[in-house]
């Protein structure tokens, strides 16, 4: 499905970011609230050639599988009027240009207030940046040492990291926090034999 056929006729949308949007969206929004998704998880499964990393070190940065009984927290951002084809614009190049990306409208669940539906953008495994599982050593081997035009690599992970327990202090994400903690043994070995 595209982004362009779920939006037509509204003239607002919600876009939940689970990634480096929780803390940098680069688009106009309206309001933007902390919360989570159903029948996901996030995993650093997706290599980027670009932003985090490069065609010889790709860094990874997250996607989400399905999974029936995982909650993934993040931001979901509300735009409207303009800011909807603009954002849209922003994220189809930003998130589809290599392809093996597929949209979905899930429920997005803040507290204390009813579900919206929400945008969000999934790295398929069709991608071909698409590097699959690996144990948290491995991840966070590749993210220390990883570095793109955005910057290092592993900015995007401790971001991350102080995202979930800044915004989100009762939620236990075991992957992301294993995977931070091994990228800080690795730089702490290679800070030491400097």
């Amino acid at each position: 499905m595209k982004p362009q056929d779920i939006t037509a006729g509204k003239s607002s949308l919600w876009i939940f970011g689970y990634g480096s949007l929780v803390w940098k969206p680069d688009f106009k929004f309206k309001r933007s609230e902390v919360g989570y998704i159903q029948g996901y998880k996030r995993r650093f499964w997706h290599g980027d050639n670009f932003h985090r990393g490069n065609d010889q070190l790709p860094g990874r940065v997250v996607t989400l599988i399905e999974d029936d009984d995982a909650t993934t927290w993040g931001v979901a951002f509300e735009v409207t009027g303009h800011q909807v084809e603009e954002s849209l614009r922003y994220l189809n190049l930003r998130e589809t240009v290599c392809g093996g990306y597929s949209t979905k409208l899930v429920d997005f669940f803040a507290d204390g207030q009813p579900p919206v539906q929400a945008l969000l953008y999934i790295a398929t495994s069709d991608n071909p940046l698409y590097l699959g599982p690996a144990s948290p050593e491995e991840i966070g081997t590749q993210i220390a040492v990883c570095r793109g035009k955005t910057g290092h690599n592993l900015e995007y992970l401790l971001r991350l990291a102080e995202f979930m327990r800044c915004s989100c202090p009762h939620v236990e994400d075991s992957h992301l926090f294993s995977i931070e903690a091994a990228a800080l043994t690795v730089v702490s070995h290679l800070l030491a034999v400097q």
